[in-house]
């Protein structure tokens, strides 16, 4: 209730700002003081300056953004200093404020620049980032754009529309044949060269066809943009499979028939075991196989059971609670004002009480980690999780499964927290552009993200993820240790304090 009423407080000094009657707003900070706790307030600020920075209110609304982050540093600046709650409140007030005008001038951009939107965003996921200064010069005619409308000049911003689509346009044709076409073109190649026409000719036919489609569809329907995304990332999808299939049947030409066998069989068998399914080498390979699809498909069943199951449950505890509060003859509006006094009484008790199990769980999940897996630190009442030993494929996205153990660990740190909310920051060291590292972490941050969804570990609405590329390092870009060190993903967990 507290956290509700100080967010409500605050909200109220940053429209204050935001229209501009600086007189009021002295008054509105100071009546703030006694009862909000700054550090909640400077990590919420934090989400919500990451939370705009992942819906791209620094590229929409650069200037407003950029004020409100300039605020926010400050603010935890003073926090860390021991500055007065006023003061730090101040600022905390001046972020959002800026914040409220970098939403209202994106929400107009993105009614006024709906074509060059569009086209940038397309030509990013083609991956148009990585064509250097022609890129660079796209991006700074859609700044100026975005800063015409943070200016009034919704007209400049019109009239000047359709040159920035044509600039993006170009440049994503452009990724999509040297950047997409060119590599799975070279992977053919590659694949060529090691026997895949011959050794793997079924699989080198998909591949060959696949990037001939794609080819010539670029060419003839060049505005049909989802598809053509679509059939290049599945033409690389097939020339990334042959050179992997050519290889292992390069290594399968030298095994003897009973060594194949014996090599899938304890495929199978490893994958049973995780499972916990019965053991069945002593069946034919098609009946392992069932056997391990039986059993995941036994183990979704049983998870579902399991979700509605706890869905009942807490359905009938709220049901017993209401049924106990009618028996004490409250109404709603007095069983609220009951609940709203003893949450007033508590505040303080449950504060005190969560810090002290903020530090037990601290120090439990500092255990999970070895010293060259991450670093576990306290920044407020964050806990952080620097992920050292997670490593990409240069340039790219990809979760390898070498990563899984150390995702697993982190699962388990946040599950530790129950339903805290989760931040996500990518960075990378300082080689190549800005634009390319910027859009490179993201990309990484999304994926990180996307394995803790897609395997339960929280809501999507839970998790945010940020990519700062190489604007945030930790070491000097001079060396290799240092780049090695700068390239990283960091976990912030943010416990939830009404269920803490």
């Amino acid at each position: 209730m507290l956290i509700r009423k100080n967010i409500g407080i605050i909200s109220v000094v940053a429209a204050v700002i935001f229209l501009g009657v600086c007189g009021v707003y002295p008054f509105a900070a100071q009546s703030a003081t006694k009862s909000m706790n700054p550090v909640e307030q400077v990590n919420r600020l934090e989400r919500e300056i990451s939370s705009a920075r992942k819906n791209q209110l620094n590229i929409l609304a650069p200037k407003s953004f950029s004020e409100a982050e300039e605020a926010f540093i400050d603010a935890k600046k003073r926090l860390e200093r021991g500055d007065s709650l006023a003061k730090i409140l101040k600022k905390v007030a001046v972020a959002q404020a800026q914040l409220l005008r970098a939403k209202e001038n994106a929400r107009v951009a993105k009614t006024t620049l709906t074509d060059a939107i569009q086209a940038r965003e397309f030509a990013r996921s083609a991956g148009a980032t990585n064509l250097g200064k022609d890129y660079a010069k796209a991006e700074e005619k859609f700044l100026r754009l975005t800063k015409a409308i943070e200016s009034d000049n919704l007209k400049r911003a019109k009239r000047n529309e359709p040159e920035v689509v044509e600039a993006f346009s170009q440049l994503e044709l452009r990724a999509i044949k040297v950047q997409t076409i060119g590599e799975a073109r070279k992977l053919i190649q590659q694949a060529d060269k090691e026997g895949a026409r011959k050794i793997a000719p079924k699989t080198y036919a998909v591949a060959q066809e696949k990037l001939k489609e794609v080819d010539a569809f670029i060419s003839k329907h060049r505005y049909q943009k989802v598809k053509m995304h679509a059939m290049a990332s599945e033409a690389l999808f097939q020339a990334e499979r042959l050179l992997q299939i050519a290889r292992q049947s390069q290594t399968i030409r030298t095994m003897r028939p009973e060594d194949i066998t014996l090599w899938v069989e304890d495929i199978l068998h490893r994958t049973s075991s995780r499972l916990s399914a019965p053991d069945m080498r002593d069946e034919s390979l098609a009946t392992q196989v069932d056997n391990i699809l039986g059993s995941i498909s036994a183990l979704q069943d049983d998870h579902k059971y399991m979700v509605a199951k706890t869905k009942s449950q807490q359905a009938e505890i709220q049901t017993m609670k209401n049924q106990i509060a009618s028996l004490e003859g409250l109404t709603q509006e007095q069983r609220a004002a009951k609940e709203h006094l003893e949450a007033e009484r508590r505040a303080v008790e449950e504060r005190l009480a969560a810090e002290r199990r903020f530090n037990e769980l601290f120090s439990e999940v500092r255990s999970y980690f070895a010293s060259d897996e991450a670093e576990v630190y306290k920044q407020g009442n964050q806990l952080v999780i620097r992920l050292k030993a997670i490593q990409f494929p240069v340039g790219k996205d990809v979760i390898m499964p070498s990563n899984y153990a150390l995702l697993s660990k982190v699962q388990r740190a946040i599950r530790t927290f129950g339903e805290p909310d989760i931040l996500i920051e990518g960075h990378t060291d300082s080689t190549g552009t800005d634009e390319v590292n910027e859009h490179l972490s993201q990309r990484r941050a999304d994926a990180v993200r996307q394995y803790f969804v897609a395997n339960g570990t929280l809501s999507e609405d839970k998790i945010i993820a940020v990519g700062y590329g190489s604007k945030r390092p930790l070491a000097s870009n001079e060396t290799p240790e240092g780049r090695a060190i700068n390239r990283r993903i960091d976990v912030f967990i943010t416990p939830n304090p009404q269920t803490g």
